[in-house]
This record gives structure tokens, C-alpha cells and sequence, in this order.
């Protein structure tokens, strides 16, 4: 019991964790991303953009932790879920890092460019363009698309489970529709990152992150819903 309470501890902590960092790094990147001048603002705020690449490192490091913590957890209703479940946190992980690697790509080609004497510009931007699409695309599979695929399958497990008050889960698997459904959008063109219309489509699971994480650290897990699942998976192990 002890070590299930620290369990769900450790994932509330993580869930914070990478809401937290992910908020940051996006934040530190702005001279980087934003505004026609990137390409020189970037290297004179360089650490600053480094500071946001590790910050979002650290969230793939939260991210992948979640996943495989509640794995043990999760495999006691539905183990297919619970594996589909950390298969799609690692990709999403996979995704975030290739746009980490992008935004530093686009720091090197800044460093270039402010180092070059006579650089061509047009060749300089066409390489940023190309870099920044990169970031874009990835902050769109990774936070948005593979993230409604991932709340709503462990918001499903714990739905069904009652591991957690079935409120966060309901709450869960509406966020992750929504932020599903917002990634669609965005990915033809009919609302655009980082408006209005994402941050209020993606504002429940956000929420469903931070009620479910505060409900892990201060509650834990049902522990009759435990008791009751290990007793249904080792009646049917029996079985078998």
C-alpha cells in the first residue's frame, strides 16, 4: 500500500512537472520563434534558448515517467490499453524531442548567421523557415494530437476502473476529444496555433492534468478499486 501511495505521488509530482516545464520552454523560445528578426535575436539570447531546450527535455523525461509508473496500475483492467498507452507517450516523447532539436538546429544556423560576414539572407531564412515549420508541426503532433490519443486511454482505464474519482476521468476523455479535435483544426488550417480557439479547446485536459495530479499526491489511488482489480486478474490468471 505504501509503495502504491508513492507511486501515484511520483506521477502527480511528474504531471506538474511537465505542465510546468512545458509552459517555460515554450516561453524561453520566443526570441528564437517569434518575430522576422529570429535569426539574430537568437543568438544573443542563446542561453535563453538552451534554458527552454532543457526545460522541454525535462518534460519528455515527465512524460515517459508518467506513462511507465501507471503502467502497473493501468495493466490491471486492460493490459493492451495500459501497453498502447506507453507505446504512444514514448512516440509523443519522440515527437517533442524532434522539435527540441529543430529549435537548436535554428540556434546554430543564428550563430552562423550573425558570424558570416556578408551572409546570404535569402538562403539564411529559407533554412529558418524550414526549422521553425519543424517546431510547429511537432508542438502539433506531439502536446495536441498524441496527447488526446493518450488522456484518453488512461482516462478510459480509470473510468472504468474507479482507480480515481470517475469526475477527473469524464473530465479526461472530454479534454482529450477536445484537444484532439483542436489538433485537427490546426492541422488544416481552420484555427491556428497558439490562438484563442486552441487555448480554450485544450483548456480541459490541462485542467484534467492538474486536478488528477493533485488528486494522486493528497488521495492516491482508490484502494478498494486496487483490491478489487488484482483480485479479478488473479481469479482469471487462476483460471487460465
Amino acid at each position: 500500500m505504501n509503495s502504491n501511495k508513492k507511486a501515484a505521488k511520483l506521477v502527480g509530482a511528474l504531471f506538474i512537472l511537465a505542465a510546468v516545464t512545458a509552459v517555460i520552454g515554450l516561453n524561453l523560445y520566443n526570441p528564437i520563434l517569434k518575430g522576422p528578426d529570429y535569426l539574430i535575436k537568437g543568438s544573443e539570447q542563446a542561453n535563453q534558448v538552451i534554458t527552454g531546450a532543457l526545460m522541454e527535455l525535462i518534460l519528455v523525461v515527465s512524460a515517459v515517467g508518467t506513462a511507465t509508473i501507471m503502467f502497473p496500475f493501468l495493466r490491471k483492467y486492460n493490459e493492451t490499453i495500459a501497453l498502447w498507452h506507453v507505446c504512444f507517450r514514448f512516440l509523443e516523447a519522440i515527437i517533442i524531442t524532434v522539435g527540441v532539436i529543430s529549435v537548436l538546429s535554428l540556434l546554430t544556423l543564428s550563430r552562423e548567421y550573425t558570424a558570416a560576414g556578408a551572409p546570404d539572407i535569402a538562403s539564411f531564412h529559407a533554412s529558418g523557415t524550414v526549422l521553425i515549420a519543424i517546431h510547429d508541426w511537432t508542438f502539433l503532433l506531439g502536446p495536441n494530437f498524441m496527447l488526446g490519443i493518450n488522456t484518453m486511454m488512461y482516462s478510459y482505464i480509470f473510468f472504468k476502473s474507479k482507480l480515481v474519482p470517475r469526475f477527473i476521468p469524464i473530465l479526461g476523455m472530454t479534454g482529450a476529444a477536445l484537444v484532439f479535435i483542436a489538433a485537427l483544426l490546426e492541422m488544416f488550417g481552420v484555427i491556428q496555433q497558439l490562438s484563442i480557439w486552441g487555448a480554450l479547446l485544450s483548456l480541459p485536459v490541462a485542467a484534467n492534468e492538474m486536478i488528477l495530479a493533485v488528486w494522486l499526491i493528497f488521495k492516491g489511488f482508490n484502494v478498494s478499486a486496487l483490491a478489487a482489480l488484482s483480485t479479478k486478474k488473479n481469479t482469471f490468471g487462476s483460471s487460465t
